[in-house]
C-alpha cells in the first residue's frame, strides 16, 4: 500500500484477501511553484519516473528534478524506518502484488511503485484504488497487469473531492495498521 491514505484502504484489502500488508513508499516530485502537480516520482531505491510532458510544460529542469528527488529520498528513508519499525519488507519475488492507494490523480507515484515492485521480482502487479480519472486509469492499464478502480469520474479534480472525510492519515495510524496486519493476517499468503 502507498502511505499514508493507501494503507487505510490497503488494510481493508488485506483483510478481505487474508494476505500480507506492507508499504511501498514512492514520493511525488512536485512542479516548481505548483507542488501538487506531479512532474514525476521517486521510489525507495532512488529510481525516478519522470512525466516528461508535464515536466517540459512547466519548465522543470533535470537539475530541479534531481534535487527534488534527493530531498524526497530522505523523506522516504524516514517513512520506511518508521513504518516498518525494523521488520523486513514482505518478499514479493515471484508473487502477485496489489498496489493500493486512496486514489490516483496523475499516476506518477503509483507508476513509480509498480516499477519498483517489478524490480524486486513481483510476478504480477495489480493496482486497486477507489477513484481516479479515466485518462489516468488508461495510462496505468498500459503498465499494470490489472487495474481495479471503483469510480472513474470525468469531472475529477482531486482525490479528496470524492471522500466525505479526507483528513490526513498520520504516520502513527499507518504504523498501527501495519502492526495489526502483521499480527492478524497470514504472512505466508503474500
Amino acid at each position: 500500500a502507498i502511505p499514508r491514505g493507501g494503507v487505510v484502504v490497503g488494510f481493508e484489502v488485506a483483510r478481505v484477501l487474508n494476505c500480507s500488508l506492507d508499504v511501498v513508499v514512492p514520493r511525488k516530485i512536485g512542479a516548481p511553484y505548483q507542488p501538487e502537480l506531479a512532474v514525476g516520482a521517486v521510489a525507495e531505491d532512488g529510481s525516478l519516473l519522470i512525466e516528461e510532458d508535464i515536466a517540459n510544460l512547466v519548465g522543470a529542469s533535470r537539475g530541479y528534478i534531481a534535487e527534488a528527488a534527493e530531498r524526497e529520498v530522505e523523506e522516504i528513508k524516514r517513512r520506511v524506518a518508521k513504518y516498518r519499525g525494523g521488520n523486513p519488507p514482505v518478499d514479493v519475488k515471484g508473487k502477485t502484488v496489489v498496489i493500493v492507494d486512496d486514489g490516483i490523480a496523475t499516476g506518477a507515484t503509483v507508476r513509480a511503485a509498480m516499477k519498483y515492485v517489478r524490480k524486486l521480482g513481483a510476478d504480477r502487479v495489480l493496482v486497486a484504488v477507489p477513484v481516479a480519472p479515466p485518462e489516468t486509469v488508461e495510462k496505468i492499464k498500459r503498465e499494470a497487469d490489472e487495474v481495479i478502480c471503483l469510480y472513474t469520474p470525468s469531472d475529477f479534480y482531486a482525490i479528496g473531492q470524492f471522500y466525505d472525510n479526507f483528513e490526513q492519515t498520520t504516520d502513527d495510524e499507518v504504523v498501527k495498521l501495519l502492526n495489526l496486519a502483521r499480527r492478524e493476517y497470514n504472512q505466508d499468503a503474500g
